[in-house]
């Protein structure tokens, strides 16, 4: 293999609202804690059973970032796409710890908002925002049909 992939693709519920911060230079930085949870049926007792994990999402992109700051709160369904980074950090009592952490990066990552029921989420849900920088990608706008379209298929 030429290269390697690192790319998380979560659906899952807020658990908390965003907490926003900002860097030393005043960048935004948005912090999510997203549940993802799995169901099953014990074979055994036939009880119904679920494990939920937590995942630790951080958001880089400015327009992400204002977007799940203006539209997320707890309990928010989202499609989250990033990529996997661990930080070592130092605790209070100077021993070094780590962190693993879903990251949407400034050119990379995708926010989608799954429910779009109040607090002015766009009606509808469903609504994607790229890490793209703007302009890149399709433009619904230059893929439309001419409307002089004449053409001999016959059906």
């Amino acid at each position: 293999m030429a290269g390697s992939i690192n790319k998380v693709i979560l659906v899952g519920n807020l658990g908390a609202d965003p907490k926003v911060g900002n860097t030393q230079s005043g960048a935004k930085i948005v912090n999510l804690s997203v549940a993802t949870t799995d169901t099953w049926r014990d074979k055994a007792s036939g009880e119904r059973k679920d494990r939920t994990e937590w995942h630790r999402v951080v958001i880089f992109n400015p327009q992400l970032a204002e977007i799940a700051e203006k539209y997320l709160h707890k309990g928010s369904k989202v499609y989250i796409e990033g990529q996997l980074q661990t930080r070592k950090w130092s605790d209070n009592t100077g021993a070094e710890r780590y962190t693993t952490e879903i990251v949407l990066q400034n050119f990379s990552g995708n926010l989608t908002l799954l429910d779009g029921k109040g607090d002015g989420v766009p009606a509808g849900g469903n609504d994607v925002f790229s890490g793209a920088p703007s302009g890149a990608g399709w433009d619904a706008s230059s893929s439309a049909p001419s409307a002089d379209l004449d053409d001999d298929i016959p059906f």
